[in-house]
């Protein structure tokens, strides 16, 4: 019995140490043949492939991956690398895959914005327009493109995600509750999600309506419908308080 015991061990123990010694020579096949190399971007046939690509820099997802041209692909760091791409700006998600034998698969889910937002720079002479998305992350805006959203003012550059999610969330209730009566709606101040202010085209004039919390649409058909005589007892007032649902402020006097 004891006989059998050791020499199932000595078995066993030889076995762990073939299996280690053809694990290693694997890991030095894939690592050092050519055949896993992965090609630089300037070669005929690139190994890396990018998808998702639309505003995202493309040389700085390239730049990501510099140190892993012309080495094996078995070498490079995946979970390192998803988390360099997700720092870049405009990507939300990003997926790494090696495809075998020597190409290397990036896929990309970029950012959605929703909203403009217009930061005043240093010394506040001047400002510069960005775009945010409904996590409150901020966006620089592309040289080509043609988004169509409203301004969103309350947000500022020192506020970080948190403090800016739920004023872009309470944006986007109101133009969703808005629905076709949100296409002239200019600018939305969110400084106090509780309190929405918006700016809109009524009869082409800009009006400032200050909205509430709640039942917004309802409130800005009631304020179109009465604005032909809102407008001639009120000349050219262009702020009018619709918080409360049986009447219309303005200027401090009920309308």
């Amino acid at each position: 019995m004891r006989w059998q015991l050791w020499t199932n061990i000595g078995i066993t123990c030889v076995l762990l140490v073939l299996i280690i010694m053809a694990g290693r020579k694997v890991r030095h096949f894939v690592a050092n043949d050519s055949q896993f190399t992965l090609a630089t971007p300037d070669e005929r046939t690139p190994g890396l492939s990018m998808r998702g690509l639309v505003y995202t820099s493309r040389s700085r997802v390239l730049e990501t991956f510099e140190a892993d041209f012309g080495r094996s692909i078995f070498l490079v760091p995946l979970p390192e690398r998803r988390r360099r791409l997700l720092a870049v700006d405009w990507v939300e998600d990003a997926g790494i895959a090696r495809i075998w034998p020597n190409r290397i698969d990036v896929r990309i889910t970029e950012r959605r914005p929703v909203a403009f937002i217009n930061l005043p720079v240093s010394g506040g002479m001047s400002s510069r327009l960005l775009l945010i998305d409904s996590q409150g992350v901020l966006l620089e805006q592309p040289a080509q493109s043609h988004f169509k959203f409203p301004v969103l003012s309350g947000i500022t550059e020192e506020q970080d995600e948190l403090d800016r999610r739920p004023r872009v969330r309470a944006m986007l209730r109101l133009l969703d509750d808005l629905g076709s009566l949100a296409k002239d709606i200019s600018e939305v101040n969110a400084g106090n999600p509780e309190n929405l202010v918006v700016i809109t085209q009524v009869e082409g004039r800009a009006v400032e309506l200050v909205m509430g919390n709640r039942h917004f649409s309802r409130r800005l058909q009631n304020f179109m419908e009465h604005y032909p005589e809102i407008r001639r007892r009120t000349g050219n007032l262009r702020a009018f308080d619709l918080r409360l649902d049986d009447r219309i402020t303005a200027g401090g006097q009920e309308r």
